[in-house]
């Protein structure tokens, strides 16, 4: 089979593109013709050796897919051949990635695809779905009526924190960079949207919350400014940071517990697949109602891996501003 592969850890160039051998679904496992991929930040991060793990040799790339059911291996019950189904969590704590014709994955990793929904389409959801649903309801319990503010409302996780936030009838403050973005987050539902090259972020937010502040800030940079965010929240307010491993910011312990509030941290791939099923299902559900509708900034060939890999970096880690939304690869 044809895949995206690395030897070992460095720059975009040590990607790879040819032949592998076809696995073979083992005990539990499912094999997916792989229809679509979609690239995250943390592919870059274990590509480059930013983020070390575990890679079996060769390593193939990525995290997210979704495609059709081609053989099932012993004891997977929950799928049959020919079933479509998305799903994360590959390519992370030694398991194999996505980037190829084929890929084996546990059926507990694995969901079903809504007839409505294509390939790309699903796999631009996964992980930044499944990481925004984990934020918002596992942990900060967010509930109908109360204000949510996140930074980049059309990044990744950020757009899919717009779109669930207001799925569930919350309101939804998030920042942008450009009046293009801004109507892309208008188009979402978004309340209130702001310039973070041009607006006073703090002072905007607690106008709009008539000073009360917002009950549920979800961080997507990688350096938090707590004393801004704590500032700006209301009272058992709750906080959900997902980026920043290197991070060491000053925190406000004395207005933090005066008012309350709460913190929470996570990385999706510890979630369980239990909890993951859960995101899953409302994912599945707002898909089909047309109530999620993550953007697609830019599609290439799989072998254009290293192209994609490249472009993704000069983005995120170098702010490049020329992506709106997710990569995706079709195979």
């Amino acid at each position: 089979m044809k895949a995206a592969y690395l030897e070992t850890t460095g720059n975009p160039d040590v990607i790879q593109f040819g032949d592998l051998p076809r696995p073979t679904p083992q005990a539990g496992e499912v094999l997916v013709r792989v229809g679509a991929v979609s690239l995250n930040p943390i592919d870059v991060y274990i590509r480059s050796g930013a983020v070390p793990m575990s890679l079996p040799k060769p390593y193939i790339l990525g995290c997210d897919l979704a495609g059709k059911v081609e053989a099932v291996g012993p004891a997977a019950h929950r799928f049959q051949i020919g079933d479509r189904v998305w799903g994360s969590n590959q390519g992370l704590l030694g398991r194999q990635g996505t980037f190829a014709e084929y890929a084996a994955v546990h059926e507990d990793w694995l969901y079903p695809t809504p007839p409505s929904v294509s390939d790309a389409l699903a796999a631009a959801t996964a992980l930044t779905g499944i990481t925004a649903h984990l934020g918002l309801f596992r942990d900060a319990k967010l509930k109908e009526g109360e204000t949510v503010f996140v930074n980049g409302g059309t990044g990744g996780v950020g757009s899919m924190v717009v779109q669930m936030a207001r799925a569930v009838e919350a309101r939804v403050i998030t920042t942008v960079g450009s009046e293009e973005k801004a109507a892309l987050c208008k188009s979402w539902g978004a309340d209130r949207v702001l310039n973070y090259k041009r607006d006073d972020i703090p002072a905007r937010v607690k106008d709009m919350t008539g000073g009360k502040g917002v009950n549920v800030w979800y961080e997507t940079q990688r350096e938090p400014d707590f004393l801004r965010i704590v500032d700006l929240m209301a009272p058992r307010g709750r906080i959900v940071i997902m980026a920043g491993r290197q991070a060491q910011p000053v925190f406000p312990v004395g207005p933090f517990y005066v008012k309350g509030l709460s913190l929470y941290g996570f990385a999706m791939f510890n979630a369980t697949p239990d909890e993951q099923r859960r995101c899953a299902d409302d994912i599945n559900r707002w898909l089909v109602e047309g109530k999620l509708n993550p953007p697609i900034g830019k599609t290439f060939p799989l072998e254009k891996a290293a192209t994609a890999h490249r472009f993704l970096e000069e983005n995120t880690l170098n702010k490049a501003g020329t992506l709106t939304g997710k990569i995706v690869l079709t195979v």
